[in-house]
């Protein structure tokens, strides 16, 4: 996996992987769930420890199904938030989430755009 950051480049990548990995489950016949994609990207690293920090950050079973992330987007956009703040070591509250929505809308031009932070500063 290459260097990841909380850079608005990094969660682009970062979802568009997030969608080739869902295809490879899906034509291997593989679970595409927390625990699947964190070994598939991260190899020998996806140690349990480390996939137990990630699941709880964002909340979710490690083993739970995961949804098409074009048409559920906000348990992958925990997701990508979580593995973001494990990686680097920042908090999971200090992740850019505009940078990470505005990743979303890159990655899936036609989708409907994410944005749940919809209060705006003055």
């Amino acid at each position: 996996m290459e260097h990841i950051d909380n850079t608005q480049e990094t969660f682009v990548a970062l979802w568009r992987l997030l969608r080739r990995t869902r295809r490879y489950c899906h034509l291997h016949c593989k679970r595409f769930c927390i625990r699947r994609v964190l070994q598939l990207w991260f190899g020998g690293e996806a140690t349990p420890e480390f996939i137990w920090q990630v699941c709880h950050l964002c909340c979710q079973a490690g083993w739970d199904q995961l949804p098409p992330p074009g048409l559920y987007p906000r348990p992958h956009r925990e997701l990508l938030r979580a593995i973001v703040a494990v990686r680097t070591g920042i908090s999971y509250y200090q992740i850019d989430l505009r940078a990470l929505d505005a990743a979303y809308t890159i990655a899936y031009p036609k989708s409907t755009p994410l944005n749940v932070n919809k209060k705006k500063k003055s």
